[in-house]
């Protein structure tokens, strides 16, 4: 048995704690606490660690997966969180004042990381914000010089949960994410 460790990452409300609760197959292990300064304007609580869950593969492999806070104040979790992991599943509010904005800070923050391992980026909300707001992310992701693996998902359906993270695992290099050749 295999076992792959994943993070997810992206802004408050993006649905990073949703994602992981729709693919673990445990009961995911949650440090939601009540927010106390502007995000209370966007939702009640928010991650201040980290969730994590595990999800089974049909061959018995696990994948460990940790969602980040969105937060920057609790952004030293993000480097320890990502630490072994063998990619990133980026999700990016698209209803948002600024995606692309969005994709700049969180990529800008994980680059040394997404350049080693791997990235995929799941537009969440994306009903409220059209279809140019992919099209506006990938070609961000283009001209940063970054696989464009983009596309829309909603984060309480396991089904585009797993997509997502079966586009970031196949489109990982084997050498460079230390799997058994």
């Amino acid at each position: 048995m295999a076992v792959y460790k994943l993070v997810f990452a992206g802004p408050v409300g993006a649905g990073k704690t949703t994602a992981v609760q729709a693919l673990s197959d445990i009961e995911v292990v949650s440090t939601e606490s009540v927010a106390t300064d502007e995000t209370r304007r966007l939702k009640r609580t928010t991650t201040v660690a980290m969730d994590y869950g595990v999800m089974r593969l049909d061959n018995g492999d696990q994948v460990h997966l940790y969602g980040t806070p969105g937060q920057k104040r609790f952004d030293f979790m993000w480097e320890i969180l990502a630490e072994n992991a063998l990619g990133l599943v980026l999700l990016l509010k698209g209803d948002a004042a600024d995606p692309v904005a969005d994709l700049r800070i969180y990529v800008n923050e994980f680059r040394s990381f997404i350049d080693q391992t791997g990235l995929v980026v799941g537009i969440t909300h994306a009903e409220a914000a059209g279809w140019q707001v992919r099209q506006q992310v990938a070609r961000e992701m283009q001209s940063l010089g970054l696989p464009s693996a983009v596309m829309e998902a909603d984060p309480r359906s396991r089904a585009h949960m797993a997509t997502l993270v079966g586009t970031l695992i196949h489109g990982l290099d084997p050498v460079r994410a230390g799997a058994p050749g």
